[in-house]
């Protein structure tokens, strides 16, 4: 944490204006992706592939006046709640997108709670209002029934109508962002070690791990030693979104970092210290998890014993679990563990990011646990592997595919019910013995 590691207070001339950190929620199919591609578009230089990558996380978007916005990018999936939650944290200003034809869906609801709950401005950005079907009138009128009013009804939420695919309104929208910025008085002293969050974290075949992050105070620069959790990172390069090496990472700015020892979490927050300091404190928090590991291990309480006996009749499912990215794992293992019922039980043996290596399959057979694969393709030494030792490699590409699966494996071990289905009755009314 921030007092771990850092106890220097900014003094008021220190401080700069930062960009503020923007992040875009909504329902699936609302838009989020074509606005976020439609702004970086008209950013980005002659030459350069627009379209954004999902996995860099965030970019940096700069204005006419030299002003800039940062972006996130945390994948719209009712599934992603995690995630999505974890980008309204570093967020100054959410976007919340609504389509003008489709009016308020679940997520939308969903994102209005998160927003709420991270105790942040937010703008409502009514889009695709070049559809003849559009109704802003109706979306306000939704928007009000969840406590979300209108600025020309009286509220505080700022509507912008927008279409993505005309760019109509988008200026406005941009311009808003600044005006709520300017009122928030976003500052930063550059002059410090770096802080930020991890967004995005990933171990990649030919870098080894790499992390996206995004710095929200000091400034990062090549060299420094970043300590996160319980990774440490010796910077030794920086790239932007359009993976352009960078030397200096100042507030506001998202960059991909090599040079980590372990893969972070992502989601964690990150600390720029001394070299030396950097070992003495990753060393006391792994002390703590082991201390809190030995805590949680014990039970010998009588509800512990009552509670696994009751266990022992239930039946356990065990889970290898392997994704390319850590915010998939954590969306994957919450959405997971949501699936138990009162007899099967739901037990992740291991899970990490990176490709399913030898070890993991030599866990699944000692266990008979189920592999699973997210998003990542398969080394064919390892297939060969999983084949002489008989274990399925379960792969999947889509969130929803591979719950939908492990929700079938999980009734398929339900106990089958049985009951007595009264048919009729008959009364003997005489026995007749016969010979052979």
């Amino acid at each position: 944490s921030k007092e771990d590691v850092q106890e220097e207070v900014d003094k008021p001339e220190d401080l700069q204006e930062r960009p503020p950190i923007i992040t875009v929620m909504g329902h699936v199919d609302h838009g989020k992706t074509s606005l976020l591609d439609y702004i970086r578009s008209s950013n980005v230089i002659a030459g350069e592939a627009g379209g954004i990558t999902q996995h860099i996380g965030a970019y940096n978007v700069e204005l006419p006046s030299g002003r800039k916005i940062t972006f996130l990018d945390t994948p719209g999936h009712e599934a992603f709640t995690a995630m999505r939650a974890r980008g309204a944290s570093v967020t100054d200003i959410a976007i919340l997108i609504v389509a003008a034809d489709d009016g308020i869906m679940p997520q939308t609801v969903e994102a209005i709670n998160h927003i709420k709950s991270a105790n942040i401005p937010m703008i409502v950005a009514i889009n695709k209002m070049d559809k003849p079907q559009a109704d802003p009138d109706r979306v306000m009128t939704q928007l009000a029934e969840h406590n979300v009013l209108p600025e020309a009804w009286g509220g505080d939420a700022i509507i912008c109508k927008i279409s993505a695919h005309t760019g109509e309104g988008i200026d406005k929208l941009l311009e808003t962002i600044l005006l709520v910025a300017d009122v928030q008085g976003l500052k930063a002293n550059p002059n410090i070690p770096a802080m930020g969050t991890i967004m995005e974290a990933k171990l990649d075949k030919g870098r080894g791990p790499i992390a996206s992050l995004i710095v929200r105070d000091g400034s990062l620069n090549i060299g420094d030693t970043i300590v996160s959790g319980t990774s440490i990172c010796k910077v030794k390069a920086m790239f932007d979104e359009n993976n352009k090496a960078v030397k200096v990472a100042t507030p506001s700015m998202p960059v991909t970092v090599l040079g980590f020892n372990e893969v972070p979490s992502a989601g964690e927050t990150f600390t720029a210290v001394d070299e030396k300091l950097s070992k003495q404190i990753v060393e006391e928090r792994k002390a703590k998890i082991k201390e809190d590991l030995i805590k949680g291990s014990g039970g010998n309480t009588l509800e512990d014993l009552l509670q696994k006996t009751s266990e022992k009749d239930m039946k356990i499912l065990n889970i290898v679990l392997k994704t390319d990215v850590n915010g998939s794992l954590e969306a994957i293992k919450a959405s997971v563990m949501k699936l138990v019922n009162e007899e099967v039980k739901i037990n992740i043996l291991h899970s990490g990011v990176g490709a399913i290596s030898e070890s993991d399959l030599i866990l699944a057979q000692a266990s008979n646990a189920m592999v699973i694969a997210f998003n990542i393709g398969q080394d064919s030494k390892v297939k060969t592997i999983a084949e002489r030792m008989k274990i399925k490699i379960y792969s999947y590409k889509i969130i929803y595919e591979l719950l939908d699966e492990i929700e079938r494996v999980v009734k398929g071990m339900k106990e089958p019910k049985y009951e007595e289905v009264y048919l009729g009755r008959a009364e003997v009314m005489a026995v007749f013995k016969l010979s052979n």
